[in-house]
C-alpha cells in the first residue's frame, strides 16, 4: 500500500481510538511494537540506535529472509564494528510472506509482497548469492554449494523451512520448494484444475484465480465443494489455512453465492487451535459461518483430474490392559478416506532443508536444537538460530519473530563479550486469525499457552478481548504489519 493509502489507514484508526476516548499515545501502549510501527509508517521519524559494544568476531547468518536480515541489521546497528556475512540462495527472500493470505483472495497484488533481498542488506553486510549445504561447527566452517568455504566466530540459522508437496501422492511433484524462488516443479501442478495453495509467491496468486472460478461456479448455481488442509507437520503461520477458508467463505457471500458451497475445514489434530479460548472462538465463528470440520485428517494424496482428495482419517481406540500400570494401552487406527472437491486449499507439509536437518547442528525431527528462551545452540554455544527452523514449542510466526531476533542479538554480543547470556525468548507468538473481509482475530499466546492480548492497560482490556473479531484489527493487518515488518524490523529497530 503506498503512503497515501496507508495515512487514510491511521486517520480512521485515530478516528476510532477519539471515539472511544482514547489518545494515540494510550493507542500506542496497546498496539506495543506494532503501534509504534504505525506511527513510523505514518510519517513519524525513529532515531539510529547508538552502537553499544565494541565486540569484535566474524558472524555468519544462515538465510536472508526476515529472520536472518533484522538480525543483520540488529547487530549492524548494536555492534561498533560488525563483521557480517549472510548466505542467502534467493534474490527474493526478505519479500512480506504473511501478505500472501491477502494475494490470494485478491485483496492485494503478488507485487505488494514481493521484495528484492538486496534491498534490505544493511550497510557493511556481505551477502553471498549462495545456498550453505555443510556444516563443520567443531571448526567453525560452512561450505556453499558453489564451492566456497566460509570460516565463522559465530553463527546465526535463520533459514526457514522447505514446502513438501511432494510428499503428498497423485500430485506428481518431486522436488521440495521454498516460499519465494523457483516454483516451476508446483505450480505445474497447484494452481490449476481446483488446486490452490498460498504457501509460496506464484500459489498465492494462483490461488485468487482458482477461488475466482469456484466461486463462479457457485454463482451459476452449481452446487460446488470446497475443502481446506493443515498436514500433520508443524508449519509456519499455523492459522493459514483457516484464513484463507474465511476469506473464501467471505468472497461467497460478498458474490451471493454461499448457499451453494460447501466448506469443510480437514486439520490433521483435534483442535482448531491449541489455546482453549481461542479454539472455543473459532469454533462459534464456524459455526455462525455454516463451515463445517472434520478433526484427525491427514492430506496423503491427490487425484487432479478426478478432483479427490484421499485423506489419513485417524484415532485412538483402547488397546490391551496394563495390570501393573492399571490402564488400557491406546491404539492409532487408521483409514483412508476419498473426498471429492471443486476447490481445495493445500498446506503443504513443511520440514528443515535436508542439509542442515541431517547435519551436526540439526535434530532427528530436523528442527535446530536451542535452548527455547535464549535461543542459543544446545551443542555450540557459538551457534544460534531463530524463525521457522529453531526447534521451540511454539514460533513459527513472523511475530514471534520479531521478539526471538532482539534475544539472539543480545545474547550473541553477550558471548561475544563473554558475559552470561541474559535475554529471554518467552515464547510469544501472534497470529492475526482474518475472518473475514474487514475483521481479525489477534491471537496472542506464550509459553504458559496462556492468551496474553494486546491490552497492555488493564483499564482498556476489555474493549481489546483478543477473542473477539474486530474491524480494527484488519486495519493493523492490513495498513500497520507490512510498514512494519519492511521498514521496522528489517531496519532491526521494531
Amino acid at each position: 500500500m503506498d503512503k497515501k493509502i496507508m495515512k487514510e489507514g491511521m486517520d480512521i484508526i485515530d478516528a476510532h481510538f477519539k471515539e472511544e476516548g482514547i489518545s494515540r499515545r494510550d493507542a500506542i501502549k496497546l498496539f506495543g511494537t506494532g503501534g509504534a510501527a504505525m506511527l513510523m509508517a505514518s510519517g513519524a521519524t525513529t532515531q539510529a540506535e547508538a552502537s553499544s559494544s565494541d565486540a569484535k568476531g566474524k558472524i555468519l547468518i544462515i538465510g536472508g529472509g526476515l529472520a536472518g536480515m533484522s538480525t543483520a541489521a540488529r547487530l549492524t546497528n548494536s555492534l561498533s564494528n560488525p563483521d557480517i556475512t549472510v548466505i542467502e540462495p534467493g534474490d527474493l527472500a526478505t519479500s512480506y510472506q504473511p501478505g500472501q493470505t491477502l494475494v490470494g483472495a485478491g485483496i492485494w497484488d503478488k507485487s505488494e509482497v514481493v521484495y528484492n533481498t538486496k534491498d534490505f542488506v544493511p550497510d557493511g553486510v556481505t551477502l553471498i548469492k549462495d545456498k550453505a549445504v555443510e556444516f563443520d561447527p567443531d571448526n567453525n566452517t560452512v561450505k556453499t554449494a558453489g564451492g566456497q568455504t566460509i570460516k565463522y566466530d559465530f553463527m546465526v540459522i535463520a533459514a526457514g523451512v522447505v514446502l513438501d508437496y511432494k510428499k503428498i501422492e497423485g500430485l506428481g511433484i518431486e522436488t521440495s520448494i521454498t516460499t519465494t524462488g523457483d516454483h516451476t516443479p508446483v505450480s505445474k501442478v497447484i494452481g490449476k484444475n481446483g488446486l490452490a495453495s498460498i504457501y509460496f509467491q506464484q500459489g498465492s496468486e494462483d490461488t485468487w484465480t482458482e477461488m475466482q472460478k469456484f466461486i463462479a461456479d457457485a454463482k451459476s448455481g452449481k452446487k460446488v465443494k470446497g475443502i481446506f488442509t493443515h498436514p500433520n507437520t508443524p508449519i509456519k503461520c499455523g492459522g493459514a489455512p483457516k484464513k484463507i477458508m474465511y476469506l473464501t467463505d467471505a468472497r461467497l457471500r460478498e458474490a451471493g453465492a454461499r448457499e451453494n458451497a460447501e466448506l469443510t475445514f480437514f486439520p490433521n489434530g483435534g483442535k482448531m487451535f491449541g489455546i482453549k479460548d481461542y479454539h472455543e472462538a473459532i469454533v462459534k465463528q464456524f459455526e455462525a459461518r455454516d463451515m463445517k470440520w472434520n478433526y484427525k485428517h491427514n492430506l496423503v494424496a491427490v487425484d487432479p483430474s478426478k478432483k479427490v482428495a484421499t485423506f489419513d482419517k485417524h484415532w485412538q481406540e483402547k488397546g490391551e490392559y496394563d495390570a501393573d500400570l492399571e490402564e488400557y494401552t491406546m491404539v492409532t487406527k487408521h483409514e483412508k478416506v476419498d473426498v471429492p472437491y471443486d476447490f481445495m486449499h493445500i498446506t503443504p507439509p513443511m520440514a528443515a532443508a535436508p542439509e542442515i536437518a541431517n547435519s551436526p547442528v540439526g535434530s532427528k525431527k530436523g528442527w535446530v536444537p536451542v535452548n527455547k528462551e535464549t535461543l542459543q545452540h544446545v551443542k555450540y554455544p557459538n551457534v544460534f538460530a531463530l524463525g521457522d527452523i529453531a526447534a521451540v514449542p511454539m514460533g513459527k510466526t513472523g511475530g514471534s519473530g520479531r521478539k526471538q531476533y532482539k534475544v539472539v542479538v543480545d545474547n550473541l554480543i553477550s558471548a561475544m563479550e563473554g558475559k552470561e547470556l541474559t535475554a529471554k525468548y518467552d515464547g510469544y507468538t501472534v497470529c492475526p486469525l482474518i475472518t473475514s473481509i474487514g475483521t481479525v482475530m489477534l491471537a496472542e499466546f506464550n509459553w504458559a499457552s496462556k492468551k496474553t492480548g494486546s491490552g497492555r492497560n488493564a483499564a482498556l482490556l476489555p474493549f481489546l478481548d483478543p477473542t473477539q473479531e474486530r474491524w480494527m484489527w484488519w486495519l493493523l493487518k492490513v495498513y500497520a504489519l507490512k510498514p512494519m515488518t519492511q521498514y521496522g524490523m528489517l531496519s532491526g529497530r521494531a
